[in-house]
């Protein structure tokens, strides 16, 4: 059935199909367990009983994700080494040990006091599992920094030597932890990781005021999301910018492919802003461009010129149409994301925050967008970096293991089966979650009630839903 596929495209769809099920769930967890620190410790200052119903609220949705990513993240470990051996034997020295540090550190973390943030209200006091639910979202953190130093570290490699037999051995932790890129990345999907859990939580909080503009929870809810989307957003878009200048100075490449860049321009390059990239014939079909803006954004000026692919070997061109959209599906939604928490501030400032149906309709409609942008921003650094595994040193056919196209195919269709089926199971049960608006009252996993834990509600308790 396979027999007419390449093994190496066969790893590489399974790879990207799996990792695009599960860079959504770390980052929504990363994000949300943040928010429940927030929530608990607003409950714990003011004693709202609106906080803890929160809280209750999405701790749920959190524990359901939660086990869904750390099931979806088990796969890419099978993966790595049953399709990408080789990869794993040279690059291993380096990568094998920031994965132990990630399961040393966030994981131990993570499982050590996610039962007590799960279940423990009652039983620790709620000052103790506030610290434990602090401590979950440190680890979530703690997991993002070794994994993206370790992706990072792929994308711009420094601080290693080759031993004989062809192996990446460290040389300099400190230069291969902190790599080029690695701030950079960090900052940007821990930004990502935020907003894309505030899109989230302002979808369900305008979706249940869209039936009743009165409910406590989903007030409180959609302001907090919106005043996120408002601020954050223009730091995510800087944050962005500043990681496309250090991608432009350590991956040229990658540079000149998201940009459509197939020529070199000697007095300013334009910004393409859509078209149709032909690999093959060397350029951008049908473009809508603006001349000089691409030199303007990249190098912050009109007339710098600008290398284009013509300068590179084609065999070292990435797949230019993949990421030619990607890019621009990220840089998209960025852009929406910058609409609503400008709206959302327009709406706030005329008093109709929790009454506008437009403003609602646009943020339920901007639920799915923190995810989409995510998966559109890891396509742009993943395809962005081939045809490498380890950039301008290991090229992804010599990092697959030598498997038979119909062994990799056979165990690709079997996991789009599963993840169809078991995901669409867990998607489904988070949906309805989500569409049961919080109420007074609410109880988290433990079923505990919500003053089990002795605190008691302050006097501002009749002002339940106000503006924050």
């Amino acid at each position: 059935m396979f027999n007419g596929f390449d093994a190496v495209d066969l790893a590489r769809a399974q790879f990207a199909f799996t990792m695009a099920f599960h860079i959504v769930f770390p980052a929504f967890s990363i994000g949300l367990a943040s928010y429940l620190a927030v929530l608990e410790a607003l409950w714990l200052a003011t004693g709202r009983e609106v906080f803890i119903n929160l809280f209750n609220y999405w701790l749920k949705i959190f524990a359901v994700g939660f086990g869904m990513g750390v099931v979806s993240g088990v796969v890419i470990s099978y993966e790595l080494g049953a399709n990408w051996a080789a990869y794993s034997d040279k690059a291993g020295p380096i990568v094998g040990p920031l994965m132990a540090y990630e399961v040393l550190t966030a994981f131990f973390l993570e499982s050590g006091f996610l039962g007590v943030m799960l279940f423990g209200m009652e039983r620790v006091g709620p000052k103790l599992h506030f610290v434990a639910t602090s401590l979950v979202a440190i680890g979530t953190l703690f997991s993002a920094f070794w994994i993206l130093s370790a992706n990072s570290w792929m994308q711009t490699p420094v601080g290693y030597a080759v031993n004989p037999d062809g192996q990446f051995v460290p040389a300099g932790w400190l230069k291969i932890i902190f790599n080029p890129s690695f701030p950079y990345r960090f900052v940007h999907m821990v930004l990502a990781a935020y907003l894309t859990t505030a899109l989230v939580v302002g979808a369900v909080g305008a979706f249940h005021l869209l039936r009743d503009q009165h409910l406590p929870g989903a007030r409180v809810m959609f302001s907090m999301a919106m005043w996120m989307a408002a601020l954050v957003t223009p730091i995510q878009i800087l944050a962005g910018d500043q990681h496309g200048l250090n991608t432009l100075e350590h991956q040229p490449v990658k540079i000149m492919g998201m940009e459509g860049h197939f020529q070199s321009y000697k007095d300013g390059a334009p910004l393409y802003l859509f078209g149709l990239p032909d690999q093959a014939a060397g350029k951008v079909k049908y473009a809508i461009e603006i001349p000089k803006l691409g030199s303007l954004i990249l190098t912050h000026s009109l007339d710098a010129p600008m290398a284009g692919l013509d300068t590179v070997p084609r065999e070292n061109w990435p797949p230019v149409p993949i990421i030619f959209w990607s890019f621009r599906i990220m840089v998209g939604l960025g852009f929406l994301m910058l609409g609503l928490g400008l709206f959302s501030l327009w709406m706030r400032w005329q008093g109709r925050l929790y009454e506008s149906r437009l403003l609602h309709l646009f943020a339920v409609a901007m639920g799915p967008a923190g995810f989409i942008a995510v998966v559109a921003g890891w396509f742009t650094t993943e395809v962005g970096r081939q045809p490498f595994t380890v950039y301008g040193l290991l090229r992804t056919a010599d990092s697959a293991s030598p498997l038979a196209a119909p062994a990799v195919g056979s165990s690709l269709t079997a996991f789009v089966i599963v993840y169809f089926i078991v995901y669409a199971a867990g998607l489904t049960y988070l949906f309805r979650l989500m569409a049961q608006p919080p109420h007074q009252g609410e109880q988290g996993p433990s079923h505990a009630p919500v003053r089990a834990a002795g605190i008691t509600p302050a006097a501002g308790v009749a002002a339940e839903g106000q503006t924050l």
